[in-house]
Order: structure tokens, then sequence, then C-alpha cells
């Protein structure tokens, strides 16, 4: 059986959020940029506006913005409700409460709701998942995967991690990952195999704080490029250097 709605629970995080996560620099944000499982995030439609190049790649939107909104007011409350149940697992600072989640939220899904079929229609909103992309070899400058990877490491392997950064390196000469937690808080335990196995590749792999935590401890993100600054080297969990 395909993929269907109902086994998504779409959540859009906002632009500023985007560039916090994946510390995006004014001159990142010049790139050539696909972002890999975006859902409804407000990152594609607010950097198409201010004149950058995205592409966004997520099976939701092989449906209509009227199913998309429909699937988000299904599942709203029931996240919420595990947002205030879970509250003690996330840092209450620049997002003061559950309530301003909720409004930060709603709103980053509405402006992708805005943007949703001017973007289908211009090629930036693109079905498909990991990790098999529809892309062409080095289309992209960065590609950036936002709580998928890592984040759900009881449900995807460490060979699908290291098929989906394959993926994504075959189509841009960088990715970033973020966060590198599981959904318990914990660094995921495919996080070394997947440095180790870059590094030993001749990427650089580098583990970096970035200025956004949300989810506790959850301020790092992975970044792996192809050779262009120079010998492999990475910051693994334990810290160790190679």
């Amino acid at each position: 059986m395909g993929f269907t709605l109902d086994k998504i629970v779409p959540w859009g995080r906002s632009y500023e959020e985007y560039v916090n996560m994946f510390g995006l620099s004014e001159l990142d944000l010049q790139w050539c940029i696909l972002g890999c499982g975006d859902g409804p995030a407000a990152f594609n439609a607010v950097l198409t506006r201010q004149g950058g190049r995205v592409v966004s790649c997520d099976p939701i939107y092989a449906f209509d913005a009227a199913q998309i909104r429909g699937r988000i007011s299904e599942t709203y409350e029931t996240v919420m409700a595990q947002m205030r149940k879970h509250r003690d697992d996330y840092v209450w600072g620049t997002i003061s409460s559950v309530e301003e989640l909720g409004q930060i939220r709603l709103a980053a899904m509405e402006t992708f709701l805005r943007d949703y079929d001017a973007g289908v229609r211009e090629g930036r909103y693109i079905a498909g998942e990991l990790p098999s992309l529809p892309f062409e070899c080095g289309q992209f400058d960065i590609a950036l995967s936002s709580h998928f990877l890592f984040l759900y490491s009881d449900h995807l392997s460490a060979g699908f991690h290291l098929r989906a950064i394959r993926e994504m390196l075959r189509v841009a000469r960088e990715v970033r990952v973020f966060p590198v937690l599981t959904l318990d808080g914990m660094t995921s335990p495919h996080l070394d195999i997947v440095t180790r196995h870059f590094a030993d590749g001749g990427f650089s792999v580098d583990l970096l704080n970035v200025p956004y935590e949300f989810q506790r401890h959850g301020n790092r993100m992975l970044r792996i490029s192809t050779g262009a600054r120079g010998a492999a080297r990475f910051n693994s969990a334990s810290g160790r250097k190679s």
C-alpha cells in the first residue's frame, strides 16, 4: 500500500527556526537549497519571497492544500495534548509556553498553505521521500533534514540513515541534519555509525552547536560535505576527533 495522508502528523516549523536549527548564514541562504521532509514548514515560502532558491520534498505534497489543511485540523489538538504532557522535555525560552508554541506552529503552517498551490506550480514543492530523491546529481548546494533522521532512530535503521544521507549527498554538496537526538531526548545510536562511515569515506563531517534548543539538549547539528574543506574530520557524540 502506498503512502496515505492518515499516516502523517503535519507539524510545521517557522523560517526563523530553520535558520537557527541549521546555522544558516546569509551566504548559505544564497545557495540552492533542498529541504527533505519539510512538511508544512514556512521556510520555503519565506525564503522564496526573499529571493532565495529552495525546493522542498515530502510525500505529503502528493495531496492538495485542502487535504493537508484538513489533516492539520485533525491532528493539531492531539499533538498539543502530547506537548502539554511532556512539557518538561523542552526548553521554554524563545518559545515561552505550549500555547505560544501552538500559535507559532499554526502561523508557520498557514504561511505554507498560502504558498502551497503556487509552489507546486513552480516546482518548489515536490512529492518524494528519502532514501530515493527525484533530483539530478549535484542539483543543489545544500540539503537539509529537519526532525526526521536520527529523531526516529527507533523506527529507521542505521542502514536507512546511511542510504538517506548518501542520497542527499548525491544531489547536494553539503548535508545538514537536525537534531541528532531521538524522540526520548537521547543521542541517536546511529550517530557514531554515520559519522565514522562518511568520515572514513573522505567526507568532511562535523557535529556543531547551533543557536537553537527547544528539545532539551537538542542544540547540535550534523554537517557532512564533499571534500571542499580538506581532510575528513568529525566530532563524535563522545567528543573524539579523527
